[in-house]
C-alpha cells in the first residue's frame, strides 16, 4: 500500500446558531442578498440546507416568487425533499410537493417531466427540483411557449456547478449566460470543486465577477467535525484484473463504497455485470436478496451476512435499490437512529453512480478501481467518504491500479496513470489544507513568520517575495489559486518527473507559461507574482514535510503533537493529534527563514513519485523509468532509426543498454532513442499497426 496523505484534524469548536445554521450554512445565510451568489464548499458541508434558508428567505422578505432547483441526476434529489427546519429555529420549513419533485422518478429527458416543468413556471407553486437535463430541455419549452421572461423574479439554484461551461457548446452554461444578461431573476451556485478536467472555465470572467462568492474550506469543514478526524489517500498495485487485488484493500467491517472501472479502460476485464458477481464472490456466497430493497444478502466466510446494493445493474431492479437507498440512508426528518441506520447497508457497488452529492454518512472507505484522469471526480468520490458520523474516526480513499508489466506498452500507460494519480493526491493536499497567504519578508521584521488569524487564514512571511503589483495581480492571487493549482498538477508531468530535471524548470519555466496561457496582458512582474505566490503554495507543505520526516521524533512530534507515542493507544495519539499539515507547516516556519529560493528548489511531484515508486521492484522501475524517458524526450523517428545500428552495437560491446544518466552525450542520445523506439512500438502494437 502507498500512502499519498495522511492528514489529521483537531478538535470540534464548531455549533449551530440559534436559527439551527451550522457555520458554513450561516456564513452562506450572511450573504443571501446577493442577486448572484457563488457558494464553494466541500461535500457534506450542508450545501443543500444553505439553499433551503436562502430560498425560503428570498421568496418571504425578498419577493422572489418561485425556487428552481436543478442538480445532475435523480439521486441527488433526495437531498432537497422536504425538511423540518422550524424546530431547529428558523421561521419556516422547506416544503416540496411531491409532483414538483421531478427527481423521485423516470428519464431526465421525459416528455412527461418537460411538461411539468412547464406546468410549474405557469402554477401558483413555490419550488421545483429537478436534474439539469430537465432544466435544458423545459427552459428550451418554456422559452419557445411564453420566452425568458418566464424566468423573471425566480431564484434558480444549479447544484454541481462544474458541470457549468463558458463554452458556447455547454448548453447550460448558455443558459446561465442569459439568465444573467437578463439581470430579472436570482441565481445561486454551489460546487464542492469549481474546476472542471478540461481547459474550459466554469463562468466567463465578466459573468463571475457580478457573483458574490462564499468560500468555505475542506480544512474548516474537517476542523468543525465531531467524530471524523482523520482522512488518508492511499494506492495499490494488482496483478492480473483487479479482483485479485480486492483481499488486500476491501476490509468488509468498513462501510465502502466501490466504483469499478469505466467500461473500455485497460482495467476493465469482463462486461460490468460479471466484474459485480466477481466482487460479490471475493467478499463471499450470496444467500438471497432483500425483496424490499433490492439489496443482495452476502454471507461471508465468518457467518456475518453482508447487505451489498448494486447500483451497476441498471435492469428493472436497480429503481428498487435506489429508493431503498434514497430511504434507508437518509431519513425524511433528517435524522437518524445512529446504530439502527448505519446496519442498513453495509457495501455499495456503482459504476457512474454515488458520486456527485451522493449522501451516505456511514461511509467510511472510498475504494475506486482504475485511475480517474478528472481531477474533479477524485474529488467528488473522496467526498463520499468525509462526512461526519459516531463510531467513524478515519476515512480512507483507496485507488486500486495495475501492476505496471514488462511491456513496454503497458508501462507507458502505467506512467501516465501514475502521473495522474501522483497529480490528484497533491491536488488533494492543497483542498484539505488551510488556506495560506504571503507577504514579502524584509531583514529586521519584527512580525512574526506565520500568524494565523480568527479564520484560520495563515499568513507566512517569505524574503524575496514579488508581492502582487497591480489590483488584478492581487485579486487572482486571492481567488484563483485552486484552478490554477488544479491545472498546473494536470500539466506538470512528463517535463518535470525525471530526475535530471533541476526543480526550477518546474516552479519558474512550467508555472510561468501556463499562467501566462490562461491570462492575456500581464507584464512581467505581475507574472512573476502570481507565480511566486502559486509556488509558494503548491510547495510550502512539501517543504515542511521533508522536514519533519528528517528525523523519527521529529516526525512523530509533528503528527501527534507529543514527544513519544510508544506507551500510547492509537486512540490516545489520536485524540492528541492536532491538525497533519497545519502542526508541519508552524514547526517548520517558527525554526526557519523562508525565501522564494527555497520556495524554487523544490519539484513535489519527483518527490511524490518517489514515494509513488517504492513499491516497484528495481526491474518494473528501470522500465518506468524508461517509459518516463519515452514520454519526454524531444526525438524524430529519423533520428532514433538512424541511431539503432550504433544501440545495437553498443549493447554487443558493452553488455547492456546505453544509460539516460551517462555523462556521455551520445550515450545518453542513445538511451532516448532506445526509449523513443520502444514507445513508437508498443504505441503500434496498441493501435494494430503492423
Amino acid at each position: 500500500m502507498v500512502e499519498m496523505l495522511n492528514v489529521t484534524y483537531g478538535k470540534s469548536t464548531a455549533k449551530t446558531n440559534a436559527l439551527g445554521q451550522r457555520p458554513m450554512q450561516a456564513r452562506a445565510y450572511d450573504a443571501r442578498a446577493a442577486q448572484f451568489l457563488l457558494l464553494k464548499a466541500p461535500p457534506a458541508a450542508g450545501k443543500s440546507r444553505a439553499l433551503m434558508f436562502i430560498a425560503l428567505d428570498k421568496m418571504l422578505h425578498q419577493g422572489l416568487d418561485k425556487t428552481i432547483v436543478c442538480v445532475p441526476e435523480t439521486s441527488i434529489g433526495g437531498s432537497f425533499r422536504s425538511t423540518d427546519l422550524q424546530s431547529y429555529g428558523f421561521e419556516a420549513d422547506w416544503e416540496v410537493e411531491d409532483r414538483w419533485n421531478l427527481c423521485l422518478s423516470g428519464d431526465d429527458a421525459d416528455k412527461a417531466k418537460v411538461k411539468a416543468f412547464e406546468a410549474f413556471i405557469e402554477s401558483d407553486a413555490k419550488v421545483l427540483v429537478c436534474t439539469h437535463a430537465t432544466f435544458r430541455f423545459g427552459f428550451d419549452e418554456v422559452m419557445k411557449n411564453r420566452g425568458i421572461d418566464a424566468f423573471d423574479n425566480c431564484f434558480v439554484a444549479i447544484d454541481e456547478f462544474h458541470h457549468v461551461s463558458a463554452s458556447d457548446n455547454n448548453r447550460l452554461g448558455v443558459i446561465l449566460r442569459s439568465l444573467i444578461n437578463r439581470d430579472q431573476c436570482h441565481i445561486m451556485a454551489m460546487t464542492g470543486s469549481y474546476f472542471r478536467g478540461d481547459s474550459d472555465p466554469v463562468l466567463r470572467p465578466e459573468d463571475e465577477d457580478r457573483f458574490r462568492k462564499v468560500v468555505y474550506s475542506y480544512y474548516e469543514q474537517l476542523e468543525s467535525y465531531e467524530f471524523l478526524k482523520a482522512l488518508g489517500i492511499n494506492y495499490e498495485f494488482y496483478k492480473g484484473n483487479y479482483v485479485n487485488g480486492l483481499p488486500g484493500v476491501l476490509d468488509p467491517d468498513k462501510k465502502t463504497i466501490i466504483h469499478i472501472p469505466h467500461r473500455g479502460s485497460s482495467e476493465a476485464f469482463d462486461d460490468k455485470f460479471n466484474e459485480v458477481g466477481k466482487i460479490i464472490d471475493s467478499i463471499g456466497t450470496i444467500v438471497g436478496r432483500d425483496p424490499e430493497t433490492g439489496f443482495d444478502l452476502v454471507r461471508r466466510p465468518d457467518g456475518r451476512v453482508l447487505k451489498i446494493a448494486d447500483l451497476v445493474d441498471d435492469g428493472p431492479g436497480r429503481d428498487i435499490v435506489k429508493v431503498a437507498l434514497a430511504k434507508e440512508l437518509k431519513k425524511p426528518d433528517g435524522k437518524r437512529d445512529d446504530v439502527a441506520d448505519r446496519d442498513k447497508v453495509d457495501i455499495i457497488i456503482a459504476l457512474g453512480m454515488a458520486k456527485e452529492g451522493f449522501d451516505w454518512v456511514w461511509c467510511e472507505h472510498a475504494l475506486t478501481i482504475g485511475y480517474r484522469s478528472s481531477l474533479t471526480e477524485i474529488v467528488q468520490i473522496i467526498g463520499r467518504a468525509t462526512r461526519d458520523a459516531p463510531g467513524k474516526p478515519r476515512a480512507i480513499f483507496t485507488n486500486l491500479v495495475a501492476e505496471p508489466g514488462v511491456e513496454t506498452s503497458v508501462v507507458t500507460d502505467a506512467v501516465n496513470d501514475m502521473l495522474k494519480a501522483i497529480s490528484g493526491s497533491l491536488l488533494m493536499e492543497q483542498v484539505l489544507a488551510p488556506n495560506f497567504k504571503f507577504y514579502r519578508r524584509e531583514d529586521g521584521d519584527v512580525r512574526a513568520p506565520i500568524d494565523i488569524d480568527e479564520e484560520g487564514v495563515i499568513t507566512i512571511g517569505i524574503k524575496g517575495l514579488v508581492e502582487p503589483p497591480t489590483a488584478r495581480a492581487k485579486e487572482i492571487c486571492e481567488k484563483d489559486m485552486e484552478d490554477l493549482m488544479a491545472t498546473a498538477y494536470q500539466e506538470m508531468d512528463r517535463r518535470v518527473l525525471s530526475p535530471d530535471t533541476a526543480p526550477e524548470v518546474a516552479t519558474q519555466m512550467v508555472l510561468t507559461e501556463i499562467i501566462e496561457r490562461r491570462y492575456d496582458g500581464l507584464d512581467d512582474n505581475e507574472t512573476e507574482s502570481v507565480r511566486q505566490n502559486l509556488a509558494a503554495r503548491m510547495n510550502i507543505l512539501t517543504l515542511a514535510r521533508r522536514d519533519a520526516e528528517s528525523g523519527f521524533a521529529e516526525a512523530q512530534e509533528a503528527f501527534t503533537g507529543t514527544p513519544s507515542t510508544e506507551d500510547a493507544s492509537e486512540e490516545e495519539v489520536q485524540d492528541s493529534a492536532p491538525n497533519t499539515l497545519l502542526q508541519m507547516v508552524k514547526k517548520f516556519i517558527n525554526v526557519r527563514d523562508i525565501d522564494i529560493e527555497l520556495i524554487d528548489s523544490v519539484n513535489a511531484f519527483q518527490e511524490r513519485f518517489e514515494v509513488a515508486s517504492k513499491q516497484l521492484n528495481a526491474e518494473l522501475l528501470s522500465h518506468v523509468q524508461t517509459a518516463m524517458v519515452a514520454l519526454r524526450v524531444n526525438m524524430t523517428g529519423d533520428e532514433a532509426r538512424t541511431l539503432w545500428p550504433r544501440i545495437k552495437a553498443f549493447r554487443a560491446t558493452e553488455g547492456r543498454e546505453p544509460n539516460v544518466h551517462s555523462p556521455d552525450p551520445l550515450e545518453k542520445r542513445m538511451a532516448e532513442a532506445l526509449a523513443w523506439l520502444k514507445a513508437e512500438k508498443a504505441r503500434r502494437m496498441r493501435e494494430g499497426a503492423v
